[in-house]
């Protein structure tokens, strides 16, 4: 097992500022989760940044409870109320998610507000090159990967029900303030590769990207890949999914070939691999796959969203250093660190300044 998923697979003791109320957790499911049976178990999973998931046994069955962590927490952030939304939708129109069971926005329950789904059995990949498993089912999940990406991107928010989950128009304009604005709020030390950038990609970003239904945070590390078969049975964490600009979606997802390599062996970077010998796609190979299935010829604007990708990459870390400084994150095991955000910083800079 490598270094990233030992660190990350499996579940835990929850901390004591994330432990739960068991006694009136188990109250509240009782008359509320149909077909609860006592006796009442809770772990904690040790995936995960942002908002706390745990384990929970009842009886013979399991589910998995997602909480708003605790403390104060950035606005907009951590809205489980429409990832539970998101699910639902997802669930109804045959995508792989798990089955949603109730959400509780009663606060004084476990001290958030919380949802309940259902549990599914399978494997997680934190490391993009997937140790222990064959080249051919390595190539065959990357395939899955790229072809529930390139479905969700490709459904009809309307038909999906959530023709209102988003303002959609200019949605790369809008999260690029809404992560400038996250970054500023978080923010440790100065960059001036991250302050460069927040006013040359607002100058950059396109408004012509059509409106669909994007996940937000779509990784290897986000999905429930069958225990045995190569094939995706379940997407998780829903917690940024709105409505927008699809080529943000998919070039944020293409982290794993755009990270740069990191000899400590802690970074999900497939930089410094035979991709060949692993079966893995290029980039250009699973980005030409994913037009293809869009019914594209190429992306537009390429610069602007391979640079943003990696700027919300850098501010994405940059909010979990802040949580970690201020002792709200959801999981002290980190593989991230200031240095990541100067570096990550720069290569959107190159990226965007590549003619």
């Amino acid at each position: 097992m490598s270094q990233l998923q030992e660190k990350f697979s499996g579940t835990e003791e929850p901390p004591s500022h994330l432990a739960l109320d068991q006694e009136r957790l188990e109250s509240y499911l009782r008359a509320n989760l149909d077909g609860y049976e006592a006796p009442l178990s809770v772990r904690k999973f040790k995936g995960g940044q942002s908002n706390p998931t745990y384990l929970i046994t009842a009886g013979d069955r399991s589910f998995v409870l997602r909480r708003k962590p605790p403390g104060k927490l950035v606005p907009t952030a951590h809205a489980i109320d429409r990832e539970f939304r998101v699910v639902g939708a997802a669930h109804k129109a045959g995508f792989p998610v798990p089955k949603p069971y109730l959400y509780c926005k009663d606060e004084s329950i476990i001290g958030s507000e919380f949802y309940i789904v259902e549990y599914l059995a399978g494997r997680v990949f934190w490391d993009p090159t997937m140790p222990g498993v064959s080249p051919a089912d390595r190539a065959t999940i990357y395939d899955q990967a790229n072809t529930w990406l390139a479905k969700i991107h490709a459904a009809d928010p309307v038909a999906l029900g959530l023709a209102d989950f988003g303002k959609g128009e200019g949605y790369a304009a809008r999260n690029l303030k809404r992560w400038s604005d996250q970054y500023r709020a978080a923010e440790l030390v100065p960059i001036p590769d991250m302050h460069w950038l927040m006013e040359a990609l607002a100058e950059r970003a396109p408004n012509d990207g059509p409106v669909r239904l994007l996940h937000g945070d779509y990784g290897l590390y986000n999905l429930i890949i069958h225990p045995e078969e190569p094939r995706v049975i379940a997407i998780l964490d829903w917690e940024m999914a709105t409505l927008g600009d699809p080529y943000v979606d998919f070039t944020h997802h293409l982290r794993p070939w755009w990270l740069p390599e990191d000899p400590t062996g802690e970074t999900p970077t497939l930089a410094g691999h035979d991709l060949a010998d692993l079966g893995v796609p290029t980039m250009q190979a699973y980005w030409d796959a994913y037009l293809k299935r869009m019914g594209l010829s190429e992306l537009p604007h390429p610069e602007f969203y391979l640079s943003y990708a990696q700027f919300r990459y850098a501010a994405m870390v940059q909010g979990i250093l802040k949580r970690i400084a201020d002792g709200t994150a959801a999981n002290k095991r980190t593989t991230h660190t200031q240095e990541r955000v100067f570096q990550a910083a720069a290569n959107a800079r190159r990226a965007l300044e590549r003619r």
